[in-house]
């Protein structure tokens, strides 16, 4: 293949990568970089800024801020219930759609009623609040049917209950993820290693494992991201101060919002996108070396 004029190679992993030294895919990229920068990077930049100064005046107040933070009670009460919520559902999610995703892989029957694995995700947050109450109310459905009055939305139950709604709504979309990924694997190489005698079991180890270290990384990372959205259903069933139990990150933001402390807002933001963006980079890290 003749390469085109003024252009040289970079790199090559999964195919050429071709450089044009006349850098005009920059002007293809100078819409969303502006879009990005003046959306996202700038406002950033300035709640890094108010995260130094005090809330009313401006002024120059250091790390009191961040030391405001960790002092408070309700945050650090937020953040271990956010950290065992993200703990648990997530490995269950990507476990649970990835056994299902071979399940309809293995079954093509399965993979025709796809489509209804989408549709909590395109349910309302109201509407899912209200049928969560009629069945786990203390005067629910789930009470009635066990013959005693039984709140599982109070105590711990709640915590179980947010886990199974995180799942429930999150497992068609991870799914479908799941099944673009394991089109990927080649098929050949499958089909050799049964010919060499390997099991289905060791095939899923030693050839589908391995291919699916990339998609799990983008699906890992989604996953990880929607658990910060599960606090509409949350705000809906219990309000701004639900239990302990289900006290999560963002009632601690909503309630410094409505409190205007935005001091505190500004040190907790900076905080939370330095450890989304260490999870993010241990996560690309990690694949890496297993590469």
């Amino acid at each position: 293949m003749r390469l085109p004029r003024k252009s040289r190679f970079i790199w090559r992993s999964d195919g050429f990568r071709i450089y044009s030294s006349n850098r005009k895919f920059l002007w293809f990229l100078l819409p969303s970089l502006l879009g990005v920068s003046l959306f996202v990077l700038i406002p950033f930049g300035d709640v890094v800024r108010r995260s130094f100064t005090t809330a009313l005046s401006g002024e120059f107040c250091g790390w009191d801020n961040y030391v405001s933070v960790f002092r408070n009670q309700a945050f650090r009460l937020a953040v271990k219930n956010t950290l065992r919520f993200v703990g648990v559902c997530l490995p269950i999610l990507l476990v649970v759609s990835l056994v299902i995703a071979l399940a309809m892989q293995w079954v093509p029957v399965l993979e025709k009623c796809k489509a209804c694995y989408l549709l909590p995700m395109a349910m309302p947050a109201a509407t899912v609040v209200l049928v969560w109450k009629l069945v786990f109310a203390k005067q629910g459905f789930l009470s009635g049917l066990l013959g005693v009055q039984y709140d599982f939305l109070a105590g711990d139950r709640a915590f179980w209950v947010l886990i199974a709604t995180y799942v429930w709504k999150n497992l068609g979309y991870t799914v479908v993820l799941w099944l673009a990924a394991l089109r990927t694997v080649p098929v050949d190489i499958k089909e050799a290693a049964r010919v060499d005698g390997a099991g289905a079991v060791r095939i899923f180890f030693h050839i589908t494992l391995p291919y699916l270290k990339g998609a799990a990384y983008t699906i890992g990372l989604l996953s990880f991201l929607n658990t910060f959205k599960v606090f509409r259903e949350v705000y809906l069933i219990a309000g701004s101060y639900p239990g302990e139990e289900i006290y999560l990150l963002q009632h601690v933001f909503h309630n410094w919002y409505t409190k205007l402390d935005l001091d505190k807002m500004a040190a907790g933001a900076v905080l939370a996108a330095a450890v989304l963006g260490a999870v993010a980079l241990f996560m690309g890290r990690l694949l890496e070396d297993e590469d």
